[in-house]
């Protein structure tokens, strides 16, 4: 019976604990990871079809939530289907921010393969089972990759193209465009992930960083249930000045040559201007122009000064040694009550 101080699901689930051993101990088990920030309207909607899909897989599951610091009932609607063998929820303190949540669920998840979906019902939970389909196959990855944008606005649209060029740099390893965080991955995938210490993460970075088997799959991303995402441009911007500094050095290198582009004219041209003095006695003009100059030069130090300082606070941030998230809460049972 679920708690009647929780809220509870929109439908009845369905009561048939997976921990039976009617399936077999060597069986494949999957875990889903939902990271989560007011998103309860959504949840009621998403957790019924998910439980359904999982079981009609035939594998071992669970579903883990993640609050992220939610402000409405977010946890109490995940809390709620907790009553039920299978699901868990992770309250964090605060909120952290996406990137966090998803490594908090990761690190909790136990499956041979985990499946990481957006709580808001654009990421179709029917999709899992052709993911399944490609990692049976032997993918090791399979993400989704976005068709179109035509509901996005234009600018971000050209932001978006922008921003992974500029990613996309550097030729050790590609971020692919349009992918997202809806994907499936194996168990070393996540191992993989887990293992990595840094705090400022990126979590499309570290997926193509760590590499393995990937198969891109296209979908069309369905519209929110309920609610407004709250990712606005302000954070939008953080998260690529987050991603660009985690993964590329070429503006450090771009600062060192611009240097050097504008330090070779301007000291050839102060050599002629010393020649011409000492040589014809012209006289040395033009105040207004070294006027402008130089402001045009602090202005370019200053960005540059910039740039260099972005890379020192990512450095500041990893040094001092804080946790990615702090858990304030955790409940249910997952997989592990399948463990003897």
């Amino acid at each position: 019976m679920i708690s009647s101080t929780a809220a509870e699901p929109a439908s009845a689930p369905i009561v048939a604990p997976h921990a039976q051993g009617a399936t077999g101990t060597q069986q494949r088990s999957i875990s889903c990871v939902i990271p989560c920030f007011n998103e309860a309207a959504n949840l009621r909607q998403l957790l019924p079809l998910l439980e359904e899909t999982l079981w009609a897989t035939g594998m071992r599951w669970e579903i883990i939530v993640v609050d992220d610091g939610s402000t409405d009932d977010t946890a109490a609607v995940a809390q709620a289907w907790c009553e039920l063998t299978g699901f868990r929820c992770i309250c964090l303190s605060r909120n952290f921010g996406k990137e966090a949540a998803l490594s908090a669920g990761l690190a909790a998840a136990a499956g041979d393969a985990v499946v990481v979906l957006d709580g808001d019902l654009q990421h179709s939970p029917s999709l899992i089972r052709a993911m399944l389909d490609h990692w049976k196959a032997g993918a090791e990855v399979v993400y989704a990759v976005r068709q179109e944008r035509s509901d996005e606005s234009r600018l971000k649209q050209i932001g978006s193209r922008i921003f992974y060029r500029l990613l996309n740099a550097s030729d050790r390893f590609a971020v692919p465009q349009d992918a997202g965080d809806f994907r499936l991955m194996d168990r070393r995938v996540v191992d993989a992930l887990t293992s990595l210490p840094e705090r400022s993460r990126f979590m499309k970075g570290l997926y193509a960083w760590v590499g393995f088997r990937a198969v891109a799959m296209p979908y069309t991303p369905r519209p929110r249930a309920a609610g407004a995402s709250s990712f606005n441009a302000r954070r939008l911007f953080a998260l690529a000045i987050d991603g660009l500094t985690a993964f590329t050095t070429w503006p450090l290198r771009m600062v060192s040559v611009v240097g050097l582009l504008f330090a070779v004219p301007a000291l050839s041209y102060g050599a002629y201007v010393v020649l011409d003095h000492l040589m014809f006695g012209n006289p040395v003009s033009g105040w207004s122009t070294i006027a402008v100059s130089l402001m045009f030069f602090i202005g370019v130090q200053m960005i540059f000064t910039g740039i260099v300082g972005e890379y020192v606070a990512r450095i500041y941030e990893e040094v001092k040694g804080r946790p990615l998230y702090v858990v304030r809460r955790e409940s249910g049972v997952g997989l592990e009550a399948d463990q003897p």
